[in-house]
């Protein structure tokens, strides 16, 4: 697991940067309304979506990987721990 968890947050940090740079590039080229530009912007569009869908599903996954960790090792306390056994008593002695 700490595999996985170290490259997704290495690919979700620079999967960040272009994407940063991606959308208000898009926006500004949408706002100014260049015909020669606004030929490419489809495909760039559909790269943005792309890398915005990946930066949710891994920020998701690193979001909730604290909780899951926790859950787990909760779990693995649980099944370690043997039923604790009634002291044995002696009567009631005053």
């Amino acid at each position: 697991m700490k595999f996985w968890s170290k490259w997704l947050r290495k690919i979700h940090r620079w999967l960040a940067v272009p994407t940063f740079i991606l959308i208000p590039t898009a926006v500004i080229l949408k706002l100014t309304g260049n015909g020669a530009v606004m030929t490419a912007v489809p495909q760039w569009e559909m790269v943005q979506s792309l890398l915005m869908l990946f930066l949710a599903i891994t920020g998701s996954y690193l979001y909730l990987l604290p909780y899951l960790t926790k859950w787990q090792r909760q779990q693995k306390r649980k099944n370690s721990i043997s039923p604790k056994q009634e002291p044995i008593s002696t009567g009631d002695v005053k």
